[in-house]
């Protein structure tokens, strides 16, 4: 017998094709969702420098504090946590809170990870990031926020805005 002949081995035959114009639903669903799912982290987890002198302690925070007279702002976060960074990307990275915040505050950022950290997690009742506490140089708490916040928000929350755009003051430390 011929096997050349045979017609299972016949190298001018093409390869069977699907037909053509038939939607391949799987095919596009996964070339449309990595390219959203790849900006959604992006987004997510884009954490832009700021111009913010941070304290790199607690302690040394409240000396500088009673030092300048200033009032301290305690921003507890954690590396894992999401609302922290969209509102280290929208809010602390934003020029005019950069300016207020270095001009009348002493800023200290606190993981809330960390064990050091214990202490100030307990002595101010925080639950989880993001926390945003002021306090007076000696540590007494002035005002709080749980959660994220907005530019505006945060603002407010530091006594340079409120919602008739008058300025509230943040009581001097006694």
């Amino acid at each position: 017998m011929n096997d050349a002949a045979s017609p299972s081995s016949s190298p001018a035959e093409p390869a069977a094709k699907p037909p053509r114009g038939k939607f391949n639903f799987w095919r596009w669903f996964w070339l449309g969702t990595i390219p959203v799912s790849l900006v959604w982290v992006y987004h997510d987890f884009y954490v832009p420098s700021n111009q913010i002198t941070w304290s790199k302690d607690y302690a040394s925070a409240q000396q500088q504090a009673v030092q300048s007279g200033r009032p301290l702002i305690l921003y507890f976060t954690g590396e894992w946590c999401v609302p922290c960074r969209i509102m280290k990307r929208n809010v602390w990275a934003d020029s005019e809170v950069e300016s207020v915040v270095n001009a009348g505050f002493t800023p200290v950022m606190i993981d809330v990870d960390d064990p050091k950290q214990a202490e100030t997690l307990s002595r101010y009742g925080v639950v989880g990031p993001p926390t945003t506490i002021i306090t007076d140089p000696k540590g007494t708490v002035l005002r709080q926020a749980q959660g994220g916040l907005g530019k505006a928000e945060f603002l407010e929350l530091l006594g340079k805005r409120n919602p008739a755009g008058n300025p509230t003051p943040i009581p001097a430390a006694k």
